[in-house]
């Protein structure tokens, strides 16, 4: 039965019609990625199709040799590229070429600077390979049939590149995606046999299926290569990771990167290993240049690809690496899983449980030899890894129990006594630095390193010399509640608990302490009075030199920080009081002492103040306000 032919007009998805401009602009000096990318859809198109042939043999068709034809027309001006993989259903080419459903997409747009190099740099990191077509065609044709359908569920996509689209059912016999690129004027030198061919081997020689085209002879009487019927390939066509390590150079090495992770930079490093004994297996992982955008949504795993025998298992085996190490990519070829191998038996395998731990050691092995800087060039590779990485890479210490350790040794922080604002000094340094008597590790956290710099928590430990850990980012409350000592030193947030600086602090001011607090019993009681509704305890500091007063957590309640992290993410968060600390030698509380008329006044405005100091707000802006504009009203009258 012939198949309905009545055209459909769709548009782009917005952001889709932006990608097209920016992709034919910025990536254009860079325009042979083309064939790339559709070359990588193809060999991702027949890897599906293995994988969903274990458990449903028929979506074959009595057609298992699994291949990639590439072709040129000269009369019609277009490139072919055509796979026998699993193909797409109408449903499947509006979703994944009409649309761009990636989170982070409003980020990336955001993240443009006009600046084309640059840009080009962000286009390769979002992974929109097919685009890539619109470099050097200004129409694409895709004819493709999804693999177990009948041939008049075939499907036609038209498109000029320009906001829209044509959708339309054709019958198409056999299985698989043909792509036509209707070359734009101007690249007629890409209709040249050779052309394409140094191209295909440039960029994607270790595809493992063989990518054909027809066999070109020269004809001595039209003076040309004559297309023949006969197809040769292109490429070597087996496992690049098979392949032994001195055969193999570093170029190929990061061309397989930007086609197993759909990159168009080079990889920061990798490893390549081959596993013998009990478990036999080869790991080829790559840490990237850059974070992809979609690096903080911990559900989306598409990092490692899973081969058992060199055939193709699945490209989202989460089992093989643990979340905290979600960006690294690659592939895991074992020759003892079971071919049929599910994602059930994934999660009970005691050989998976072994490749994952050998594959973690060589990641952070990797990331390791990186930390050391023997080189100026390993340095600043570390520093990249770390811009890029080290939010994400502090979730395993409260996810990896067995190699707690060895990552905290590869976190980097800022301190109170950094020269720049970036994370450089190791927790193995800080203890270097540590001052004679001093026993524990101090940190302060907060939601930014502005605030966590100017932290009223900090002034006793600048006095002092004390070296405080400043943790800024989200992850890091996460980290302390996980982190609670290294090399036999414990961590103490600054803000928590009694302050005890042990053998930092001589007799004489625990003495002067006792007495001031002796002295300003009164002021206290009266304070608790005045706040109980709003702070658990007061009491008289020693932390503070410059401010009036602080708000502190007790030693088993939750920080205030955390309590606003928490209640940001949508969480129920039972309220803690703090406990309020006030500086005996401050002005503001000398006054309060003596002070009658206002006295519940001032206890507000300084427990107010010391809420913003540390991050937080007040309950009653509004009465904040008003009691600060009264006072300063009255302090000036008077």
């Amino acid at each position: 039965m012939q198949a309905e032919t009545t055209k459909e007009h769709l548009s782009f998805q917005a952001e889709a019609k932006q990608l097209l401009k920016l992709m034919i602009h910025s990536l254009y000096s860079n325009k042979e990625i083309f064939l790339r990318e559709m070359i990588s859809n193809a060999s991702d198109a027949a890897d599906k199709l293995r994988f969903e042939g274990l458990t449903d043999a028929a979506l074959y068709e009595a057609d298992s040799d699994l291949k990639i034809q590439v072709s040129y027309d000269l009369e019609a001006r277009t490139i072919t590229i055509t796979d026998n993989g699993i193909g797409m259903s109408r449903q499947e080419v509006i979703d994944h070429i009409g649309t761009i459903a990636k989170s982070g997409t409003r980020e990336f747009f955001n993240s443009l600077t006009g600046d084309q190099v640059k840009d080009a740099h962000l286009i390769g990191q979002f992974g929109v390979g097919f685009y890539s077509a619109f470099i050097v065609a200004d129409k694409v044709t895709l004819n493709t049939r999804r693999a177990g359908l009948t041939a008049e569920h075939g499907v036609r996509w038209e498109s000029s590149g320009e906001g829209d689209y044509t959708l339309e059912t054709i019958n198409k016999e056999t299985r698989g995606t043909e792509v036509i690129l209707h070359l734009r004027e101007g690249e007629d030198d890409l209709l040249n046999g050779m052309r394409l061919r140094n191209i295909i081997r440039k960029y994607s020689d270790h595809i493992t299926l063989p990518i054909l085209m027809k066999k070109e002879e020269w004809s001595d009487e039209e003076k040309k290569n004559k297309i023949t019927d006969e197809d040769e390939t292109t490429n070597q066509a087996n496992a690049l990771w098979a392949r032994p390590k001195n055969e193999i150079t570093d170029e190929q090495y990061q061309e397989f990167y930007k086609h197993v992770a759909h990159d168009f930079e080079p990889p920061l490093t990798y490893v390549h290993a081959r596993v013998e004994g009990r478990q036999e297996y080869t790991q080829l992982l790559y840490i990237p240049s850059r974070a992809p955008f979609d690096l903080f949504d911990r559900e989306h795993r598409h990092g490692i690809k899973l081969y058992v025998q060199r055939v193709f298992i699945m490209d989202d085996a989460e089992k093989l690496m643990p979340n905290y190490l979600r960006f690294v990519r690659g592939v895991i070829d074992s020759n003892n899983l079971p071919l049929n191998v599910s994602r059930e038996i994934l999660q009970e395998s005691k050989d998976i449980e072994s490749i994952r731990a050998g594959s973690i050691k060589k990641v952070l092995g990797l990331i390791e030899d990186l930390a050391k800087g023997k080189t100026d060039n390993e340095k600043d590779k570390f520093k990249t890894f770390y811009k890029e990485f080290g939010q994400v890479l502090k979730e395993g210490v409260g996810e990896d129990f067995i190699n707690r350790e060895r990552i905290a040794k590869l976190l980097r922080f800022v301190t109170t006594v950094s020269e720049v604002d970036e994370p450089s000094v190791s927790l193995e340094d800080y203890i270097g630095r540590m001052k004679e008597g001093q026993e524990k590790i101090y940190f302060v956290t907060a939601d930014s390193l502005k605030a966590a710099k100017s932290s009223p928590h900090l002034e006793v430990f600048r006095k002092k010399g004390i070296e405080v850990l400043l943790l800024a980012d989200r992850v890091d409350e996460w980290l302390v509640s996980h982190l609670t000592e290294f090399e036999g030193k414990q961590l103490q947030s600054v803000a928590k608990g009694g302050l005890d600086l042990g053998n930092l602090e001589d007799e004489a001011e625990k003495e002067a302490q006792k007495k001031e607090a002796d002295e300003y019993q009164d002021l206290v009681e009266r304070m608790k009075k005045t706040l109980e509704d709003k702070v658990k305890d007061i009491r008289v500091t020693l932390r503070l030199t410059e401010s009036p007063a602080c708000l502190v957590a007790d030693t088993h309640d939750m920080g205030g920080n955390l309590e606003r992290l928490l209640k940001q993410a949508g969480q129920n968060v039972n309220h803690s009081k703090p406990i309020m600390e006030i500086n005996p030698h401050h002005p503001m509380v000398k006054r309060l002492k003596l002070e009658d008329a206002h006295f519940e006044d001032w206890s507000h405005i300084l427990f107010d103040q010391a809420l913003l100091a540390e991050g937080g707000q007040p309950e009653d802006p509004a009465a904040f306000v008003k009691r600060l504009n009264d006072l300063l009203l009255s302090t000036t009258l008077s």
